[in-house]
């Protein structure tokens, strides 16, 4: 997962690059950023264009965001203080890449799988994110013990770019299956992108839900960026704090898998959504009382 690689080694990013913490934070925060105005642009492109080019786009997004990182470690280029700027313009690519992939889930579980195994199919998808957040947790402290291994940690991080888009370019041949495997993915009713966009505006329930889950989301993801600041700052290593937040993402995938077992069983979807609420904020409520400078 390329926008954490820098996260959990935020302090040897810093000394590394000559540069202060929040310069290293904007390396995640962007994503953040450009998520929301490309997020619309990538719906388009996922409803418009189809499932195929959205993937092998983020693909050679995410790969050429990644080769462009590497510039900033190159000593024969002298950029000098400009390095932190190729790190920061491959994160922008990066950055683009990623609602085209995280937004695909919904897609591919639509039309390439049964009324019966979307929920699952959507869950094991979906997961694929919080599984890069886990491996770079765990990575990047693993592959930089001392601040000098940068350029390999980025070398490291660019393999996988590489070879996710040569598969993705070569493998990737139909965005509909030869065989749709349900009525619903024959007959699609979905409205055209601007109508439906302007319906889920006017829809009350679709705002509270999105609201909620903007929050969660939001809530994941400062703690997956600044856990290592927060973790550190009392003392605690890297490493620790890289544990810290696999620990985090497991637990995660582990309620994910077994939460989309049960609604897709059950369909029990909106009690299943207020418990995950209520213990979300259980336990962030628990998160800050320990972390108080009482404790």
């Amino acid at each position: 997962q390329l926008w954490l690689t820098f996260a959990p080694v935020a302090d040897k990013t810093a000394s590394y690059f000559h540069i202060s913490l929040e310069m290293v934070n904007w390396l995640s925060i962007v994503y953040l950023l450009i998520s929301i105005p490309f997020g619309l642009v990538a719906t388009w492109i996922l409803d418009s264009v189809g499932l195929r080019c959205a993937v092998i786009l983020s693909a050679w997004l995410n790969m050429t965001g990644s080769i462009i990182r590497m510039f900033s470690v190159l000593k024969f280029l002298s950029l000098g203080s400009q390095n932190y700027w190729y790190l920061f313009t491959g994160q922008c690519l990066c950055a683009l890449a990623q609602p085209l992939i995280i937004f695909s889930p919904t897609k591919l579980a639509a039309l390439w799988f049964p009324d019966h195994q979307r929920a699952t199919a959507n869950m094991i998808a979906s997961m694929s994110n919080p599984l890069g957040i886990l491996i770079a947790n765990v990575l990047s402290p693993a592959l930089l013990p001392e601040g000098k291994h940068i350029p390999l940690m980025l070398g490291v991080y660019a393999v996988p770019a590489v070879i996710a888009c040569a598969l993705a370019t070569v493998g990737i041949h139909e965005k509909v299956p030869p065989m749709p495997p349900s009525a619903s993915a024959t007959n699609s009713t979905s409205q055209p992108f601007v109508v439906g966009l302007k319906m889920l505006l006017r829809n009350k329930p679709y705002i509270i839900l999105a609201v909620c889950f903007g929050g969660g989301i939001g809530m994941f993801t400062c703690f997956s960026a600044l856990l290592e600041q927060i973790l550190c700052e009392k003392g605690y290593s890297n490493e620790f704090a890289g544990l810290n937040g696999a620990l985090f993402t497991v637990c995660g995938f582990l309620g994910a898998f077994l939460l989309g077992l049960y609604v897709d069983r059950t369909k029990k979807f909106i009690e299943s959504t207020k418990i995950c609420f209520c213990l979300s904020a259980l336990a962030s409520i628990v998160f800050a009382v320990v972390s108080s400078p009482l404790h």
